[in-house]
């Protein structure tokens, strides 16, 4: 696997070794050991699997401490542009935003650190996603950033007639008005 930075410290994309074949491919999607030789000690508790249709946007999501999570991620059928905003007061990249695209044709993952918000936004026509937490969900502590915060400025790269947002995600508050 290659690990490499991002701008906002501590997110990592993860680019698995891919063996291919007349069979197929074969992956490694997750090796404890590599985690941690890289000093990246996480105990992944819950695996989650999320089906989305084109134009889906989810998020931006969080949980509030001491709920926080880690979280690993990636596509496995598809193509979403995965995003994440750093929510961690202390970071030189606070309120910053990062995206990358994720799909089954470059396999490539994401290692969102706790203290960051989450999302993703589906642009193929079926998408499924997948990600693993090191901590398990807990509902009371559920938060969420509007994902149209024009603070943030961040396309979602799906035309506003095509967006599929729930009411839910629409009702978050901008980051401003957090106090983190």
């Amino acid at each position: 696997m290659k690990l490499t930075k991002t701008p906002l410290e501590d997110l990592i994309i993860i680019e698995p070794k891919v063996h291919i074949d007349s069979r197929g491919y074969f992956m490694e999607s997750y090796n404890k050991n590599l985690f941690d030789q890289n000093h990246l000690n996480y105990h992944f508790v819950q695996d989650n699997e999320s089906q989305s249709e084109f134009g889906v946007i989810r998020g931006l999501h969080f949980q509030i401490p001491p709920f926080q999570q880690t979280k690993l991620v990636r596509v496995s059928y598809g193509e979403a542009l995965d995003v994440v905003v750093d929510l961690r007061p202390n970071s030189k990249t606070f309120g910053k935003s990062f995206s990358i695209l994720l799909s089954m044709e470059n396999k490539k993952q994401l290692l969102i650190p706790k203290g960051f918000a989450h999302g993703y936004s589906v642009l193929s026509e079926r998408c499924i996603f997948n990600y693993k937490c090191d901590e398990f969900y807990h509902a009371p502590s559920e938060s969420g950033i509007h994902p149209m915060d024009t603070s943030l400025n961040i396309d979602w790269m799906i035309p506003i007639e095509k967006q599929i947002i729930s009411d839910k995600d629409l009702n978050w508050p901008g980051i401003k008005y957090y106090n983190f």
